[in-house]
This record gives C-alpha cells, sequence and structure tokens, in this order.
C-alpha cells in the first residue's frame, strides 16, 4: 500500500516549509540539492526536516498539508515539537 507523507522543513532563514510527498527521501534529497531554482527552498538551503507525518490516503494527505500551510507559525512549532494538545488553544483567534 502506497504511503504520503506531509513534512515541514526548517529553513536557513528560520522560515518553514510545508510539502507533500509520496517519496520523502527522494524530495529531500531534491530540496537540498536545489533542483528547482523557482522553489521557495532553494535559496533558503541547508534544510532541516523537522516534521513528518504518514497517511495511506491521499486525500487525508492532501487535506492536512493545506491545513498546515494556513497556520501560523506558533502551531506549526506545537507539532514539530509534539504538543498536539496546544492546538485547540492556538487555534482560537487573537485579539
Amino acid at each position: 500500500m502506497k504511503q504520503y507523507f506531509v513534512y515541514i522543513l526548517l529553513c536557513s532563514d528560520n522560515s518553514y516549509y510545508t510539502g507533500l510527498t509520496n517519496n520523502l527521501e527522494r524530495r529531500l534529497y531534491e530540496h537540498e540539492m536545489g533542483l528547482d531554482p523557482k522553489s521557495y527552498t532553494f535559496k533558503r538551503r541547508p534544510l532541516k526536516l523537522v516534521f513528518q507525518e504518514t497517511f495511506r490516503n491521499i486525500n487525508q494527505a492532501i487535506l492536512f498539508e493545506k491545513q498546515i500551510k494556513g497556520w501560523r507559525r506558533e502551531k506549526k512549532e506545537a507539532i514539530v515539537r509534539g504538543d498536539w494538545h496546544l492546538l485547540p488553544e492556538l487555534s482560537k483567534n487573537r485579539m
């Protein structure tokens, strides 16, 4: 059965990149080698894999990737640390 990975990279400029792939090792290699000069990560290397989640259903993986991409930094950092329990509090609107 095929697996899909949603991953977060920490870039050299301290920003995060969130992606989706069915071959994490190959995709990390592509990011690090800078194979696409137009990609977000090209000028932000070196990169560090800080989070990955595995899915068996591509649609669930796509939904999760889109969800994370919409999150602010604090929520991304919470899942990187494994602090999933903080997500409800971090999801509340800031005033």
